[in-house]
């Protein structure tokens, strides 16, 4: 969305600050009187604050640059508590702006050097800027996972021929029985990915903008499931209570499981423009 934030200053003074940036909104009177005292934002950073800009306003925050040195970030990037907790401190100022207006959210450890140095690149960025806040206005991010439930291969006592039949008798031939497995266990894929395209088709429908995501293996989703969607959708706010309707729809018309997260900032949508 933006042009990248200043180099970051590998060995600043211990008393120096830097522009962190957490969101760009419109300036309107309504986010002019946005109470930002009680946002305790990026560790160690001073108060929360709106910066303005021409007809845009950045919410930022002045940080001590030696906790953003590239050996420090590298460093905390590898300590998955640390890092957990600057990317829920960053979410929850980008949130409780979002709720008072349409926001920009911007990447985890956007910087720059001042204020000045923040204003110049939200200017040149202006237009940007602009047509991102005109697409999320009045939207959000829901988030859609779809999960064939776990199903029993054949037992061995069992077995399937390469065509799906029973093989009569008890001398079994173990390639027929192996082939017949296989068979099944395609299909069975087949049938899971054709469920996925049409839940994902629908969605679409409804929502102005969607993304597909990489699935996770059953170590994430705590089970042996298959997880055969992952994707997310830009939908409009007036439209919430349909997109939870459709999804319980889809659930109860395809069998699957179909879980519904959100809503949420739109991250994924702010970059495409």
């Amino acid at each position: 969305m933006t042009q990248p934030p200043d180099s970051r200053v590998p060995r600043p003074p211990a008393d120096d600050g830097v522009t962190y940036v957490f969101a760009v909104c419109r300036a309107t009177r309504s986010v002019g009187a946005l109470d930002l005292a009680d946002e305790a934002g990026m560790p160690g950073g001073r108060t929360v604050r709106l910066l303005p800009a021409g007809l845009l306003t950045a919410v930022v925050q002045t940080v001590p640059a030696a906790d953003f040195t590239d050996e420090v970030w590298h460093r905390r990037l590898s300590d998955r508590t640390q890092i957990e907790r600057y990317a829920r401190a960053h979410h929850a100022v980008v949130s409780n702006v979002a709720a008072h207006a349409p926001v920009v959210p911007l990447p985890l450890a956007t910087l720059y050097h001042d204020d000045d140095r923040a204003r110049t690149r939200l200017a040149a960025e202006a237009d940007r800027f602009h047509t991102a806040l005109k697409r999320v206005a009045h939207h959000a991010e829901w988030g859609v996972k779809v999960y064939r439930a776990p199903e029993p291969d054949p037992t061995p006592d069992e077995p399937l021929t390469a065509a799906g039949g029973r093989v009569p008798g008890a001398g079994l031939a173990y390639l027929n029985r192996k082939r017949g497995v296989q068979a099944l266990r395609e299909r069975r894929r087949e049938q899971a990915l054709d469920v996925a395209e049409s839940v994902d088709a629908e969605l679409r429908g409804l929502a102005a903008a969607s993304r597909r995501l990489r699935t996770h293996g059953a170590a994430l989703s705590g089970d042996d499931r298959t997880h055969v969607l992952n994707a997310t959708y830009l939908v409009a706010d007036e439209r919430a209570d349909e997109l939870r309707r459709l999804v319980r729809a889809l659930g109860d018309r395809t069998g699957s499981r179909i879980e519904l997260s959100g809503p949420w900032v739109p991250y994924s949508f702010v970059g495409e423009v």
